[in-house]
């Protein structure tokens, strides 16, 4: 007698306690539905105060020139200097609203930078052949950002830095490795330059 209240009562029970569950539900939903406006309001308001695209720049700074960077580390990595300012030109016409101009004397603004130090060194040592296993790429610049218009520096002769680590005897992984090296740098140093603002 007792097994067939019990199995009888449970049901109605457990459908009574979903129905009150779903009601709550309901019940937040609309709560939470009430605010939405105001969220996408704020969203709205802070999208136009923050670019997504790039940072927000003085108004008098449109243009900027990029020479390429000068080579002074001594270890004679071919194109690395054209590869570095096509990556900074890139990143600048991709995430800030400035344009590129290739004369210097009508730029508002200028980026130097050289390469400094670039060394190619042993990072892991293989515990039974006592040899390198990998090595790591590090390259250190030293860039100056200049302000034309009004005549001051931004910064100047900061040292950015960037390193990746390869197999030993892997030329592809060794390009790459520069290349992670390089793409850090660019980003770095243009974090720097919009910083500043």
């Amino acid at each position: 007698m007792g097994k067939e209240w019990t199995g009888l009562l449970v049901p109605g029970f457990l459908n009574e306690v979903d129905s009150i569950k779903r009601r709550e539900i309901l019940l937040t939903n609309k709560r939470y539905g009430a605010y939405l406006p105001l969220f996408l309001s704020l969203f709205l308001c802070l999208q136009g105060c923050y670019s997504f695209t790039g940072a927000s720049l003085p108004p008098h700074i449109k243009t900027v020139a990029v020479p390429t960077f000068k080579e002074q580390s001594g270890a004679g990595v071919a194109q690395l200097g054209a590869e570095f300012t096509e990556k900074l030109i890139d990143t600048i016409e991709s995430q800030s609203s400035l344009s590129i101009e290739s004369d210097i004397g009508r730029a508002d603004a200028l980026v130097e930078a050289a390469i400094v130090s670039f060394s190619d060194e042993p990072s892991q040592i293989g515990s039974e052949t006592e040899r390198a296993i990998a090595n790591r790429i590090t390259i250190v610049i030293r860039a100056s950002f200049i302000d034309r218009v009004q005549n001051k520096p931004f910064f100047t002769r900061t040292s950015f830095n960037g390193f990746d680590d390869y197999s030993v005897g892997d030329f592809a992984g060794k390009e790459e490795a520069i290349e992670t090296a390089v793409d850090q740098i660019v980003d770095d140093l243009f974090n720097r330059m919009v910083s500043n603002w």
